[in-house]
């Protein structure tokens, strides 16, 4: 029977960021991808719109072109793999939240968890990649930082390479297969990816928030020398809560354990107020100093580090470079947005 686009665009507004539309169109993969990322974080649900005709048509057409692409490779699609490495990590990050109680949880469940991350969003769509090779590359990586919240990056970015590299369409067609069985498979998949987490988030909260904080701290750091990139990701952080606040003034985070919530994100803006104390520190200069005094600072200490002028100590000059940059774009924006 033939998709109609209407219904695919109504299912998409009223229910898209849980999948609905990629479940009527035999998009299983996406369907779930979108119910455990609430559709691409957003992203990737706004995206959509101007897909969504490419959806039906192929969902149209599709059993024939499952035997004419057979021979065939994908294309490399950066979007995809950017989507893997994203998707991977928060998969590893839930799983940190979860099951890092676990023995061996470093050896076994997180490169397990970042795996099927990966793949999940490998099998979107007509592609699909060989799941035992991104296991054997997530399993290889782990024990190289082992114990360490940030190995969901490096992890992830070896596992989706690893992906792309062995990526090829599929074979089968398993939207043939009865709409009760595939809602009773996707329901399945949910609840493993639900249950873990729903049971932390409510009954061991403050471990959980602890998780979330030291890494999201780890993250934070580790972007710190890109003060736009630091930005945005401290901004996605804090979404929600903003959000919250907007719709409801802030009811119900002063409750229970949603005093918890109320903790990491304090946290996360007190990482913020951090990193501006510690530019000042940088620069050497005080928090009431002037956009001038900011300005007179960092050229004399560019001068001063810069690496065509320590060639005998260039390691040293690079980091303290790099640093006094960072500390400049931090301290000069916040005062230039003060000023208007």
């Amino acid at each position: 029977m033939a998709k109609s686009l209407l219904i695919t665009y109504a299912l998409w507004s009223f229910g898209g960021l849980f999948g609905l539309h990629h479940i009527y169109l035999g998009r299983d993969s996406h369907a779930l991808l979108w119910m455990v990322t609430f559709g691409g974080f957003g992203v990737g649900w706004m995206r959509e719109f101007w897909r969504l005709p490419k959806y039906v048509q192929n969902a149209n057409m599709h059993h024939n072109k499952i035997q004419r692409k057979r021979d065939l490779r994908p294309s490399i699609s950066i979007v995809r793999i950017f989507g893997q490495i994203a998707v991977g990590v928060y998969f590893g990050i839930v799983a940190l939240i979860s099951l890092s109680s676990l023995n061996s949880f470093y050896i076994m469940a997180l490169p397990l968890a970042i795996t099927l991350g990966v793949h999940l969003v490998a099998n979107v769509g007509e592609e699909t990649s060989n799941i035992k090779t991104t296991m054997m590359a997530s399993f290889i990586t782990s024990p190289v930082f082992y114990g360490r919240p940030i190995a969901t990056v490096p992890i992830s970015i070896v596992a989706s390479i690893t992906s792309m590299q062995h990526r090829h369409y599929k074979t089968t067609d398993h939207t043939k297969d009865n709409l009760s069985v595939r809602l009773y498979r996707l329901g399945l998949a949910w609840l493993a990816f639900t249950m873990p987490i729903s049971y932390c988030v409510f009954h061991n909260t403050t471990v959980t928030v602890t998780y979330i904080t030291d890494t999201i701290s780890l993250i934070l750091d580790s972007v710190r020398i890109f003060p736009i990139l630091s930005g945005l990701i401290e901004s996605a952080f804090l979404l929600p809560y903003h959000t919250w606040k907007l719709f409801t003034g802030g009811i119900g985070l002063s409750y229970g354990y949603s005093q918890e919530w109320e903790k990491l994100f304090a946290s996360i803006s007190a990482i913020k107020t951090e990193r501006k104390r510690l530019a000042y520190e940088v620069l050497g200069l005080h928090e009431e100093a002037t956009l001038e005094e900011i300005n007179k600072s960092y050229r004399e200490l560019v001068k001063r580090w810069h690496p065509d002028h320590n060639r005998h100590n260039l390691d040293e000059a690079e980091r303290q470079f790099l640093e006094i940059q960072a500390a400049y774009e931090v301290l000069a924006k916040n005062k230039q947005r003060g000023s208007h």
